[in-house]
């Protein structure tokens, strides 16, 4: 196994004032309910089986971070098993159909059942396995296997494609010109990891944490731990491989315990280039086919898996904010704060229908100086929306949320 590596030795290579107002972003969003949290804190727990400990040379952290950063894979092709532990109740799929109209209500969508930005929410919750394919910033595709059914994403040059086998039908639309959003694959390992390592800064703990094999291929472990206490990230492990720098696991657990709140690994891989074919789609015949508005395509191309790790862009869909969001306090226990001017709080029980149930079944009741609110838990992301319409969210427990909202008032 590799050795462990001090973070004495990882802090000091690290240039922190270009980086700290990046890295402070990159932690959290800010939802306008707990269902976009669900949605954007993709969780993916597959418990994967590593297949043994490889004996390679030694590496220090800042290495196998400078390893990943300089990866270059452009072709793969493979599988990911992805799978989500958040915590939250079983409501047979309604937090899945809610998280899916919160998509089309963006604008963003074209209201098909084809459409990447509804159908990609379904990967909130439960067990799910993908096809992955590479080549190039041009060419992509995600395909979500179902039961008797399959769901594809297809990026090939200026069209992107989405493909329900079940309801037969299409969505199309156009990759961005600029390119720089279509790079990688969708749904990887290294889409989190990337995330994660902007996050890093003293209050983290980072070292090499021995060698692995995953998907029968050789890898370091790098091990990611805050120093806080209040934050519910317990650890964050990163596989990478030993040859590309490409990570292929990444596994989030809560410092409450038990499983992975967030985790992707690659079952099987290949850094092959894929047939040309792979990425050819023309419409079955017969199947409906829809038009997504112009610009609407861009995420597609690159479906939004780790958005709520990506920093404050998600606090976009803010209708009606009366402020542009916050973050106050620092590392793993930042929060983010933004006033949506909704006064009386977010609808529960009845008079908030199916949306009211949902989060009523979530949400405790809480009290401080701040006045009253509901807090609304997962095992990773917490909410805090008050009843004058402020909105306090993050990686971090009840009683942090409610001590920022008593030091606001």
């Amino acid at each position: 196994m590799a050795p462990y590596e001090s973070d004495d030795a990882v802090r000091a290579e690290r240039d922190e004032e270009t980086r700290s107002g990046r890295r402070k972003a990159a932690r959290y969003a800010v939802p306008v309910a707990v269902v976009g949290v669900a949605a954007a804190t993709i969780g993916l727990v597959p418990a994967l089986a590593d297949s043994g400990d490889p004996d390679l040379p030694k590496v220090t952290a800042q290495q196998l971070i400078n390893k990943i950063a300089q990866s270059d894979v452009q072709q793969l092709s493979g599988t990911v098993k992805i799978s989500t532990d958040l915590g939250l109740p079983d409501l047979g799929g309604l937090e899945n159909s809610l998280a899916s109209g919160m998509g089309q209500g963006s604008g963003a969508g074209s209201g098909s059942a084809a459409d990447p930005s509804s159908r990609l929410t379904e990967l909130a919750s439960g067990t799910h396995t993908l096809r992955v394919a590479a080549d190039g910033p041009d060419r992509q595709k995600l395909s979500l296997l179902e039961q008797g059914a399959e769901y594809s994403v297809i990026h090939n040059g200026k069209d992107v494609w989405g493909y329900d086998s079940k309801s037969d039908q299409v969505s199309h639309g156009t990759a961005s010109a600029a390119g720089k959003d279509r790079a990688e694959p969708p749904a990887t390992p290294k889409d989190f990891a990337q995330q994660a390592l902007k996050a890093v800064d003293d209050t983290t703990s980072v070292t090499v944490d021995g060698t692995a094999q995953v998907a029968g291929r050789d890898a370091y472990k790098l091990l990611i731990k805050p120093r806080q206490s209040g934050t519910t990230v317990g650890a964050i492990s990163i596989a990478v491989d030993a040859k590309t720098g490409m990570p292929l696991k990444f596994t989030l657990t809560p410092r409450s315990g038990g499983a992975a709140v967030l985790d992707a690994g690659f079952t099987q891989v290949s850094f092959a280039r894929p047939a040309a074919a792979t990425f050819a789609f023309t419409p079955p015949k017969g199947a409906k086919v829809t038009e997504r508005q112009d610009g609407a395509g861009t995420e597609a191309g690159r479906p939004g898996l780790g958005k709520g790790l990506e920093g404050t862009d998600g606090a976009k869909g803010l209708e009606g904010a009366e402020s542009a969001p916050k973050v106050i306090g620092k590392g793993w226990t930042s929060i983010a704060t933004v006033d949506t001017g909704a006064k009386g709080g977010l609808p529960t029980g009845a008079k908030g229908g199916d949306l009211g149930g949902f989060l009523g079944s979530l949400g405790d009741k809480v009290s401080g100086k701040f006045g009253k609110g509901t807090v609304f838990t997962t095992r990773l992301v917490n909410v805090l929306m008050t009843d004058d319409g402020k909105v306090y969210a993050g990686a971090v427990t009840k009683d942090a949320l409610v001590k920022a909202a008593d030091a606001g008032k």
